[in-house]
């Protein structure tokens, strides 16, 4: 009979680190856990390129992500480190990466395939709607931070 740790791992308290999991139990995380592949990549080394199909979402376990915009390879948009997560719009749609993501030192991240994350939402509703939830929150809170232009006052001519 398999039984569920009661206890978090190491690499459970990893993942809990993560704001998608936040909410999940250690029953919850450990089903999360099986579904995620470890990638370990070296400094430099490409995760995916700007154009190439969605496939998944990337936890970062340990090191440093930069996301880098097409043609701007040296100066990254944003550098994520261990807890983050990048490449989320892959469980939504299947529109191509708008970015490029390397590893800025040598790294071992998570990953969730599309089709894994469509699994969960079949077999365990439940997590895969505290998963969906946060990653809501998370994608509002980005378009939040955006700063959009605010209109200029019209001149009134009398």
């Amino acid at each position: 009979m398999f039984r569920f740790a009661t206890k978090e791992s190491p690499r459970l308290k990893r993942l809990r680190s993560i704001s998608l999991f936040q909410d999940l139990s250690v029953r919850e995380l450990v089903i999360v856990d099986l579904l995620l592949h470890e990638r370990r990549y070296l400094a430099g080394e490409v995760v995916f390129d700007a154009g190439e199909d969605g496939q998944g979402i990337y936890f970062t376990l340990d090191g440093r992500i930069g996301i880098f915009h097409p043609g701007h390879s040296n100066t990254p948009l944003a550098e994520l480190g261990g807890g983050s997560f990048f490449g989320e719009l892959a469980l939504l749609d299947d529109s191509p990466r708008m970015a490029q993501a390397r590893a800025l030192d040598d790294s071992t991240l998570a990953v969730m395939f599309r089709g894994e994350f469509v699994g969960l939402l079949q077999t365990h509703a439940l997590i895969a709607s505290k998963i969906s939830l946060q990653l809501a929150r998370h994608l509002g809170q980005r378009l939040r931070s955006i700063s959009l232009p605010q209109p200029q006052p019209q001149e009134v001519v009398a």
